[in-house]
């Protein structure tokens, strides 16, 4: 080839080669992200992530919450809807906006809002710690068939689901359940801002009770026991489907690009099963936050009072879920009100701890907890149980106490998880997040007591990744979320495997402790109606 042409051919892709550099440093990899927004009870999260599963930018704003009355739990809409912008802002400060290429939403659970025509809200919404509707799940419970109410919703009667509170303003606050146009849970909320339509995904509308678990459809006999029709609900989606675009006044108050495919997600805590590749063999997630939520995946539909059965974060499939109202709650909630420690003045409180509850021994030196602060669910539907603490003695230490609280919420979890595994099919190993797994003794503690290998997970924010499978899924990036699980659900970062000598200590305590609750149950309810009498 003579000279002349191989010189301008060479400096013709030199200057290709420089161009499309110059275009990737102005225009790095279009579309390469999708952003998991998790609103949860205490803050919004906005995270940015990539095909494998890595988080490239975040955002987080704070959402206040409010106890107007002993047990009501409330926040105002505004702080759901103005917390997703100001986390969604804050990432798209950290990569360019034109990157994203789907965003999906993952939602503390059985929390909901009524609004008006014009789509006010016309009360602070509810949340899913909310306990005012004692007597109306009751009522419902009476009327429907306990069973029946189990079989269709897939949950047995409980304050929790919103189907409860609903009633609860029906009958309290009537005029305002009149003009009650559109009522919805945090999705659907956050889907309306985003997108302006009423919108939701069925894998967060079903934790409101209303849902016909095996149709997986809004329950006519549910909600008109309530006074609801379907035109006052939003429209469902499965988990993965596109379900709006971003408006022209959500892009102008989140900085997300006018267009931005909106894709269904679900609620906290399935979403955190989906993050954690809930969809191995054998496989079931822990999550050890505020609350202590686990659960395992199956394609058909089963209901048992041993667990609540939830729409899987999938295009198919359920979960089979326990929950403990009180998880991480209770550490603090110890440390706060019996240790009167702050922690924001002593951050160093939770390891020197857990150094003192390492120093004790199984079985807290005699002491025993059942972790009730706010009622059972799993496995006994006692929404008026209480806590207990049981062996108390002059010589127990604060170590003992942090010890008992992380034994008695493992202990509780085994109770539980052995009986979903005899009921659907077996668990041989737990996948740990949240903020409780951060902590080496409690997650030992959960391996020892189950007899089951417990691997703490790379990422803490398996909800927001969850989501972000769905994202990925809407987006075209895979052809289903189970494989978008598997390609970006995070290795496990330790693995926690029973040691023999401990394991038969605490198939000893399990024994114990079954008992405990049984034992106690009765006199509870005779302290709770003597307590409710005096008016306390």
């Amino acid at each position: 080839m003579p000279k002349p042409v191989y010189n301008k051919i060479s400096l013709k892709l030199a200057e290709v080669v420089k161009a499309t550099s110059v275009f990737r440093l102005k225009f790095p990899m279009l579309r390469d992200l999708v952003i998991g927004i998790d609103s949860s009870t205490t803050a919004t999260k906005a995270i940015a992530w990539d095909r494998r599963g890595h988080a490239i930018a975040e955002g987080r704003a704070a959402v206040a919450l409010s106890t107007p009355r002993p047990g009501w739990f409330e926040q105002d809409v505004a702080d759901w809807t103005g917390a997703a912008a100001k986390a969604l802002k804050q990432v798209v400060k950290k990569v360019s906006a034109r990157r994203i290429a789907a965003v999906a939403i993952s939602n503390q659970r059985e929390s909901f809002a009524q609004f008006d025509a014009r789509d006010q809200a016309l009360r602070p919404g509810t949340l899913w710690l909310d306990e005012r509707s004692h007597l109306q799940a009751k009522s419902l419970a009476d009327e429907i068939g306990a069973s029946e109410l189990h079989r269709i919703s897939g949950k047995p009667p409980d304050v929790t689901p919103c189907i409860a509170r609903c009633r609860w303003f029906s009958e309290n606050m009537p005029a305002l359940w009149k003009k009650t146009v559109k009522t919805a849970e945090v999705h659907g909320v956050l889907t309306k801002f985003l997108t302006g339509e009423w919108n939701t995904s069925v894998a967060s509308a079903d934790p409101m009770g209303m849902i016909d678990m095996a149709k997986l459809d809004w329950s006519d006999i549910l909600i008109a026991k309530v006074g609801l029709s379907r035109s006052q609900l939003p429209a469902l989606f499965r988990p993965g489907e596109i379900i709006g675009e971003v408006t022209p006044a959500a892009a102008k108050l989140t900085c997300l690009k006018i267009g931005t495919p909106i894709i269904a997600g679900g609620g906290d805590g399935q979403c955190a099963g989906t993050g954690a590749n809930v969809f191995v063999k054998g496989r079931a997630y822990l999550n050890l936050g505020t609350a202590a939520v686990s659960g395992s995946f199956g394609t058909s539909y089963a209901h048992d009072s041993a667990f609540r059965t939830m729409s899987a974060v999938a295009e198919e499939g359920y979960i089979y879920e326990t929950a403990i109202r009180t998880g991480t709650f209770l550490l603090n909630w110890m440390v706060e009100r019996l240790f009167n420690v702050n922690p924001a003045k002593n951050p160093g409180i939770f390891a020197a701890l857990e150094r003192e509850a390492k120093a004790s021994p199984i079985g807290s030196h005699g002491l025993a907890l059942v972790p009730y602060w706010s009622g059972c669910m799993t496995p006994y539907w006692d929404t008026g149980a209480r806590g207990v603490i049981a062996g108390l003695s002059g010589g127990h230490t604060r170590g003992d106490f942090y010890r008992a609280i992380m034994e008695g919420i493992a202990l509780e979890q085994v109770m539980m998880t052995d009986a979903v595994a005899k009921a659907t099919q077996p668990i041989d190993h737990f996948v740990v997040m949240g903020g409780g797994a951060r902590s080496d003794l409690w997650c030992q503690i959960v391996a020892d007591a189950s007899g089951r290998d417990v691997k703490r997970l790379e990422t803490q924010e398996a909800s927001a990744l969850g989501a972000a499978m769905c994202a990925a899924k809407g987006a075209g990036w895979f052809n289903s979320i189970p494989e978008a699980a598997g390609m970006m659900a995070g290795k496990p970062r330790k693995i926690f495997s029973p040691e023999a000598g401990a394991q038969g200590r605490y198939r000893e305590l399990q024994v114990i402790y079954r008992d405990l609750w049984p034992t106690l149950s009765a006199w509870n309810a005779r302290m709770l109606a003597f307590t409710q009498k005096g008016g306390a």
